[in-house]
């Protein structure tokens, strides 16, 4: 049992992640908004959005994850992600068919922008599988954002 455990802990670890590129910063969906305050490797303009705009509206134990699953258009939060020009990758069910005509159901990555992510309504999400793994943060519009 211990063993399983063990196996769990590191698969949900391996969604916690923080990488930049020139134009980009990808943050892995299964931090809290708790453990990116303490990252190392999170700008601390970031932080500071964090900390002044968001953690105002949500739980600081709230993960990626599920913010951005069950994030609605009419809020502070979604016009704060619009501001700082955030991208949602996921992974949703597709139907794949075979060469003898034998069709399944596969997961396909998909970038998607804040509007069309909730345009999806929930039951959508939930019948699609949707599954949130990746939020990528514009470093221009980080850069343009006032504090």
């Amino acid at each position: 049992m211990k063993g399983k455990a063990e196996k769990n802990a590191t698969r949900y670890e391996d969604f916690k992640y923080v990488l930049q590129d020139t134009g980009n910063l990808y943050l892995g969906a299964g931090f809290s908004y708790e453990e990116l305050l303490e990252a190392e490797m999170v700008p601390f303009k970031l932080k500071a959005i964090l900390s002044h705009y968001i953690l105002k509206e949500s739980s600081p134990d709230t993960t990626l994850e599920s913010e951005f699953y069950y994030l609605k258009e009419d809020t502070f939060l979604y016009e704060t992600y619009r501001q700082l020009k955030v991208k949602v990758k996921g992974q949703v069910q597709a139907e794949k068919r075979s060469l003898l005509g034998k069709t399944s159901l596969v997961y396909q990555e998909k970038v998607f922008t804040l509007p069309e992510l909730t345009a999806m309504n929930l039951a959508r999400k939930k019948a699609s599988g949707m599954l949130i793994r990746e939020i990528i943060i514009s470093k221009l519009g980080m850069m343009t954002f006032s504090v």
